[in-house]
């Protein structure tokens, strides 16, 4: 059974499967909408120090055939063969991306996936929709990444600018237009003209190795097979994965007025030749010769649409939030169309450039920490794992997910009641996201390997279930009461602290005190003495300084504490 990748998981290849001889496929569509499919071979650095390594739709492999572009077969829109162990050392990491060719927008594709398959089994799959993206013009949908061993991570980001701008990003050298028209006279001829389901690659693909496996969907023979062959048209498949994921309301994808410009959907329509709108950069199926060309008599078009930016007022009947959109259509069939980087940051100058610092950030972490007062917490990364929570700190989930009461039994009500440490919480537990915040409060993930760690009960907001937890009694000596009590958490997981304002971290040393109402956490480790100043003469007369009941802390080095700049 194929594992459900959300955005921003990880997992090791071995994990998922024992190969290394490995088929990636990719289903990406959209009305009247092509798409340019590439993989970006990467070193260390993450830059593509090497342009053979970048994979698309004019140059199909790699100088040892380690990365392979398969083409459209068995349902999805691209394909790739990858061989890990005869990637060479120096490529540390392989992107595989997406860009709209022609105008158009991230925002408005329909459900599609990324999916790794082994010996014809699928084992992994990342699902997504145009209601995660916006104005983006291109997308990283996954990574395989060197860390140790090879590891998958569905990405899910969306990029401004085509295929150039990305190109740029990695630090590769954006081609001449001259060698990359050379192609279009092959790939019209009659022998890349017919199969229409590898529409892609033979439209620029000049290497003749590469029309065999074309016609026949299972090209790669050598032990290598790729999914079991399904019905084209795959698409409505996708949103029931994608649902656990994304539950927020369709952004406006514009539908069926999605391309402005009368003119450039005509080409890009329903050309009938592949059920995946002919993602070749030919876009209609009666000129197949042509390919790339058919949108040469819109050249005229760019320059109103792309110099005079000013024409949003027709655009802005189809894409209210972004009216430039209709501008960059003109160059869609040309490599120059790609990278159009003016074209999408002018569309997006109003709302979507100011939120734009806001937006989510994604780390492929179990808890990631989206601004200093936010966290949030994927669940059903790393198994059924469930976090708890403190009551009514959600402010917004993802996903399916279920909230139930925890509770901490009549011992536990008992105990809570006499210490002060009593936490009410909730359990959160499905697939999904959940942002997590209280008051304002600064938030400090803090992750635990084994050790453990004080942190007094109003000061918790969530922790995962896997951690242990229980009252902790500090002895003192002439104070109210005798003790002080606070929580202890140990075990393997991550804990949420929160503090009003930032904190400071300290070493503990023999003279290290701190007041009991404004320290937060201290390493369990550390030996913790209430020093009390209270004396007959000193509290008996006016002037008291209002210090008398402080924290001593000892302990070997490693040890510390957390103090906030408030005291409850």
């Amino acid at each position: 059974m194929a594992r459900e990748f959300q955005r921003g998981h990880k997992a090791r290849i071995s994990d998922l499967t024992a190969g290394t001889d490995l088929y990636v496929g990719v289903q990406i569509t959209g009305p009247g909408l092509t798409f340019d499919i590439s993989c970006f071979g990467l070193d260390a650095d993450e830059r593509l120090s090497d342009d053979r390594y970048f994979i698309f739709f004019n140059q199909p492999k790699s100088p040892e055939e380690s990365i392979q572009l398969l083409g459209a077969q068995a349902g999805d829109t691209e394909s790739f063969r990858v061989t890990l162990d005869r990637i060479p050392p120096q490529i540390q990491k392989l992107s595989f991306t997406a860009t709209v060719d022609g105008a158009g927008q991230m925002s408005q594709i329909a459900p599609g996936y990324i999916r790794i398959v082994a010996g014809g089994e699928e084992v992994a799959r990342y699902s997504f929709t145009g209601a995660e993206f916006s104005t983006e013009r291109a997308v990283m949908l996954g990574d395989f990444y060197l860390k140790d061993v090879w590891r998958f991570a569905a990405v899910g980001q969306g990029f401004d600018g085509g295929l150039d701008a990305l190109l740029k990003n990695f630090g590769g050298e954006v081609a001449e237009e001259e060698p990359a028209a050379a192609p279009a006279p092959q790939a019209g001829a009659p022998s890349f003209a017919p199969p229409a389901q590898a529409a892609a690659p033979p439209a620029f693909g000049a290497p003749a190795g590469h029309a065999p496996p074309a016609p026949p969907a299972p090209q790669p023979a050598q032990g290598f097979a790729p999914p079991a062959g399904q019905t084209p048209p795959p698409a409505p498949a996708p949103p029931v994965h994608a649902a656990p994921t994304i539950i927020a309301p369709m952004t406006p994808p514009g539908g069926a007025p999605v391309p402005p410009p009368a003119p450039a959907p005509a080409p890009y329509g329903q050309p009938g030749q592949q059920p995946s709108y002919g993602q070749a950069p030919g876009q209609t199926a009666p000129l197949p010769p042509g390919y790339g060309q058919p949108q040469a008599p819109q050249a005229p078009a760019p320059p109103p649409g792309y110099g005079g930016q000013p024409a949003p007022p027709p655009g802005y009947g189809q894409q209210p939030p972004f009216g430039q959109v209709p501008g960059p259509p003109g160059a869609p069939g040309a490599p120059a169309g790609y990278g159009v980087p003016q074209g999408a940051p002018q569309g997006g100058a109003g709302v979507t450039a100011a939120l734009q610092a806001y937006k989510e950030t994604p780390t492929g972490q179990r808890w990631t920490q989206q601004n200093k007062k936010m966290v949030r917490v994927d669940l059903g990364m790393g198994g059924d794992q469930a976090v708890l929570a403190r009551q009514g700190s959600m402010v917004l989930y993802q996903g399916k997910v279920d909230f139930s009461y925890k509770g901490a039994g009549f011992s536990g009500r008992l105990v809570g009641n006499a210490t002060g440490q009593e936490m009410q919480l909730m359990r959160c537990s499905g697939r999904g996201q959940v942002f997590l915040a209280e008051n304002g409060a600064m938030l400090h993930p803090i992750e635990l390997q084994g050790d453990a760690v004080c942190v007094s009960a109003e000061n918790v907001l969530a922790f995962d279930e896997t951690l242990q937890y229980e009252v902790r009694r500090v002895e003192g000596h002439g104070i109210p009461g005798g003790a002080l009590f606070t929580m202890q958490f140990q075990g393997t997981g991550t804990i949420v602290v929160k503090t009003r304002g930032v904190p400071v971290v300290l070493p503990v040393t023999p003279t290290t005190f701190a007041d009991c109402n404004a320290v937060v956490a201290w390493s369990a480790a550390s030996q913790v003495i209430v020093s009390s100043q209270v004396r007959m003469r000193r509290n008996a007369y006016p002037g008291d300084t209002g210090e008398s009941v402080n924290l001593q802390f000892r302990g070997a080095p490693g040890n510390f504490i957390v103090v906030q700049p408030y005291e409850v």
